[in-house]
């Protein structure tokens, strides 16, 4: 059974935390820091350049110094967030058609 492919929006931010070792709340900081996810494998790069912090100590720091706090609040995975978007979605379809079906007066055929 193939996997639903997510869009490339979220895909890559899928790619970027299985390629770099990252863990979910990383991610969501590091795309609230509006960082880019192509990208992130040239800060992850301490082993060649021993004077750069790890990645993901560089991802708390910044969201640290940035919010004044260490995590988000609520930690939500990229898989998660798309599946709240299409929930919140199909919601705002079927309310859209019932109000499109009360606003319409009865026929009298």
């Amino acid at each position: 059974m193939a996997k639903k492919q997510l869009s490339p929006k979220y895909q890559v931010w899928v790619d970027a935390r299985k390629r770099l070792h990252l863990t979910h709340a990383q991610i969501q900081m590091a795309r609230e820091l509006g960082m880019n996810p192509k990208k992130l494998g040239q800060k992850a790069n301490d082993h060649q350049e021993p004077w750069k912090v790890p990645l993901p100590e560089f991802i708390e720091q910044l969201y640290l110094t940035q919010f004044g706090t260490t995590r988000p609040d609520d930690v939500r995975s990229i898989e998660q967030i798309v599946q709240d978007k299409k929930r919140k979605q199909a919601e705002r379809k079927t309310r859209k058609l019932e109000t499109r079906n009360d606003d319409q007066p009865p026929s009298d055929f």
